[in-house]
């Protein structure tokens, strides 16, 4: 992959990212040429507006760009979607910012999907001189452009074969270890609700675990929901609900992204992968409403609706996870439309055990410009999840709190010092010139978080 970053290069352009606040007094210092193109085009630094600024030749020579009077450095992402190609090197930064987060949007900006489309266009380049940063910002560049690229791809080219393909990949590049259980012998390993869940489809369900670093390090397990497409299962979703779930892989992308920015950038840990794949199709084998299912910690789940199969296949990951005793469990799923619901599509709920860890990733997301925000684990409603004939029932006999009552429900397959659980949509609306599509949330604070404890 060519790097929407680079060390140098030939010609570069001068970009000023600058603030409603800062652009009057910066102005004052620039050549007359500078305020008079920018009163003739009506350049005020407001957010996402840019001005180029030309030599006597023709050439660009500068860049304005404005993130508005609130200091939004996410829309430097309509720069690097809109900017012609070339090296672009930041001259200007209004004081206080993170540039790092700077980085990001520029990544995000330049991000293009075209596995499909005949687009031999390159993205514009930024220039970072400092070797370490430039390091990190290709290692967090790759990791989320891979969780992208995978979101984006249609099921039919990203089923559980080629997520299961993913992660091996994965594990050859870092040198890490990698296992695959396969159709019926998830019964005889014991992961019967990720077989049920995907054994009506044409792929075969599968358990892929990866694991990677010196086991006397401390213990990080990743969890990822991998429903490569959700149908709903016999409780059939309508067209438009069907319309994007090719992104119901998305929990799993996040936790390889995840996975690579651990491995590439060295962390003092020991990792380990889980993702249970599947299918949620409508076959002759689909499991239905009414079946009770056996998990792989011993709990009997009824099932009220086949459309509440990402926390089942969760189940039976968060256990065999907890088996091996983490020192922080994390997982992430396209869990419940609830959670869009409460949060809308921008900030991602997340749910922990840990106050202490609570607390620091949530001033992660704040730093990191990812946003996050705690939801409570409130006990009382998983009365909700109780069934007169099995331990639980995996859909909520109330309509409310839908995104807690999925988290309490994962939370009984739990058993680990320290755990959290995102609900994230994995998609994002059309912003900054950035297009619709696969999105990473949370990625960015959880590694901040990572690196600062076990650098």
């Amino acid at each position: 992959m060519t790097s929407v970053f680079t060390s140098s290069a030939k010609y570069v352009v001068r970009l000023h990212v600058l603030t409603t606040q800062s652009y009057a007094s910066w102005l004052e210092g620039q050549e007359a040429r500078f305020s008079t193109l920018a009163q003739g085009m009506g350049f005020k630094a407001q957010t996402g507006k840019s001005l180029v600024v030309p030599n006597a030749d023709g050439q660009i020579e500068d860049v304005l760009f404005g993130i508005g009077g609130d200091a939004d450095t996410g829309a430097l992402a309509a720069a690097s979607a809109s900017l012609p190609e070339g090296a672009y090197a930041l001259t200007t930064v209004p004081e206080g910012l993170d540039v790092t987060n700077m980085y990001a949007a520029w990544a995000d900006g330049a991000y293009r999907f075209t596995q499909y489309k005949d687009d031999k266009s390159s993205p514009p380049q930024l220039v970072i001189t400092d070797k370490k940063s430039l390091e990190a910002a290709q290692i967090e560049e790759a990791s989320i452009k891979l969780v992208r690229d995978m979101i984006n791809t249609p099921a039919e080219d990203m089923g559980p074969t080629q997520i299961g393909e993913t992660v091996e990949a994965l594990a050859k590049e870092f040198g890490a270890e990698v296992k695959q259980i396969i159709g019926d012998d998830l019964l005889k390993e014991n992961y019967p609700m990720v077989h049920a869940v995907g054994r009506a489809a044409a792929d075969a369900p599968r358990y892929v675990e990866l694991s990677w670093g010196d086991k006397n390090a401390p213990h990080i397990a990743l969890v990822g929901k991998g429903v490569a497409f959700d149908t709903g299962g016999l409780n059939i979703k309508t067209g438009g609900y069907m319309r994007h779930m090719k992104k119901d892989m998305g929990g799993a992308a996040h936790v390889i992204g995840l996975a690579r920015m651990i491995m590439a950038s060295k962390l003092n840990v020991y990792l380990t992968l889980h993702v249970p794949t599947v299918e949620n199709a409508i076959g002759a084998g689909a499991f239905r409403p009414g079946d009770i299912l056996k998990s792989r910690k011993g709990l009997s789940v009824e099932i009220d609706n086949t459309d509440a199969e990402g926390r089942l296949v969760l189940g039976d990951a968060l256990t065999r996870a907890s088996e091996l005793k983490p020192e922080l469990l994390l997982d992430f799923a396209t869990l419940t439309g609830a959670a869009r619901v409460a949060m809308g599509a921008e900030v991602a709920p997340f749910f922990a055990t840990d106050e202490a860890f609570a607390a620091s990733i949530y001033q992660s997301g704040v730093d990191k410009a990812d946003p996050i925000w705690r939801l409570p684990l409130w006990k009382p409603y998983l009365a909700m999840m109780k069934s007169p004939v099995a331990d639980l029932v995996n859909g909520a006999s109330s309509p409310f709190a839908g995104t807690i009552t999925a988290a309490l429900f994962l939370q009984e397959f739990v058993d680990a010092k320290s755990w959290a659980h995102f609900d994230v949509w994995g998609w994002r609306n059309a912003q900054y010139g950035r297009p619709e599509g696969g999105a990473a949330f949370g990625l960015r604070a959880v590694m901040s978080y990572l690196t600062q404890k076990y650098s």
